[in-house]
């Protein structure tokens, strides 16, 4: 999933004119390119915003449109398996889910919405890719979690391996807490003054010495931060929120803490840094290691089952 996990459109990659046709058909549901370039929208932003080289943004733009189309493929297939197994998803699920991933991000829904849109994402494109998220996640409890088996520790130390190769620089993972203020949709400009003052109010008092996890049971607004401390165990700086990325690098070492960092209009963040910068042992990571491994073994028993799913239906990829 946020993943994703995820992100409108620019002059560079803005197009004149819309030529409709058909670049895939599934069973008899043909995929338009005009599907194609909407749900690219986010991904063509990413590209024209790491480089200008023309060349590498045609060749970035030609592989993203690849595998978008073949990703598309997979979600025809998933839906028509959906449709014959009667599985739907209820707009009340979508925004119980939008619900829990704000929590998670220690943001408002409507801040949620508002990232989205910094990314490219209409509030309608972010509710149907979570849609579509949720049905695939019924599919799999239906039809795949079965064939896996539990990973091992030997399993959980190969991930561990190539997780340590991949992590380096900047994104070496980080163990932070984070402290949000919210900013209630009707908040006059006294309001906004005050939240800030209170906020760099905490961080001096953070700053001076005064215990962080207690600082966050007074001010947080979520229960689940006060139970953590604001803290979700070591994790690489990408998986942070966009807005926070900078904040938590420019954060050197155990006990610094961050100036208040607004997120959009809704809320206040503070951030400390619970440890120094470290590659952590496999130890101190095993239960996110076993449970990376688990989502590989159910990543490749999912990619067998659509591989099952085409072989029973007419697939034409026409890009």
């Amino acid at each position: 999933m946020f993943g994703a996990l995820l992100l409108c459109a620019t002059a560079p990659f803005a197009y004149a004119v819309t030529v409709e046709r058909v670049v895939a058909v599934v069973g008899e549901r043909p995929i338009f390119l005009s599907e194609l370039r909407q749900r690219a929208r986010p991904f063509l932003m990413r590209i024209y915003s790491a480089s200008t080289n023309p060349g590498q943004l045609a060749a970035a733009e030609s592989e993203m449109f690849r595998d978008l189309l073949k990703r598309m493929v997979d979600d025809r297939l998933e839906d028509q398996a959906a449709d014959k197994a009667h599985l739907s998803v209820a707009a009340g699920k979508v925004d119980d889910a939008m619900s829990n991933i704000a929590a998670n991000a220690k943001l408002t829904v409507p801040a949620l919405i508002a990232e989205a849109k910094s990314q490219g994402l209409s509030e309608q494109d972010y509710r149907e890719e979570i849609r579509r998220q949720l049905l695939e996640g019924q599919l799999v409890q239906l039809r795949v979690r079965g064939r896996v088996r539990p990973p091992t520790d030997d399993d959980a130390r190969l991930v561990y391996t190539r997780w340590v190769k991949d992590i380096s620089g900047d994104d070496a993972p980080v163990d932070i807490s984070v402290l949000a203020l919210r900013i209630g949709a009707a908040a006059t400009p006294a309001d906004i003054e005050n939240r800030g003052k209170l906020a760099q109010a905490i961080v001096n008092r953070a700053r001076a010495g005064e215990d962080f996890c207690a600082l966050i049971k007074q001010y947080a607004d979520d229960e689940a931060s006060k139970k953590a401390c604001g803290s979700r165990g070591p994790q690489p700086v990408t998986s942070i929120i966009g807005p926070l990325q900078d904040v938590v690098r420019g954060l050197q070492k155990k006990g610094d803490v961050s100036a208040p960092t607004p997120v959009g209009s809704e809320a206040l963040v503070i951030v400390r840094m619970n440890a120094d910068r470290h590659v952590p042992t496999f130890e101190e990571v095993k239960p996110q290691m076993m449970e990376r491994a688990y989502g590989e073994a159910l990543e490749r028993e999912r990619r067998a089952w659509l591989d099952d799913l085409r072989r029973g239906l007419y697939v034409d990829i026409r890009l």
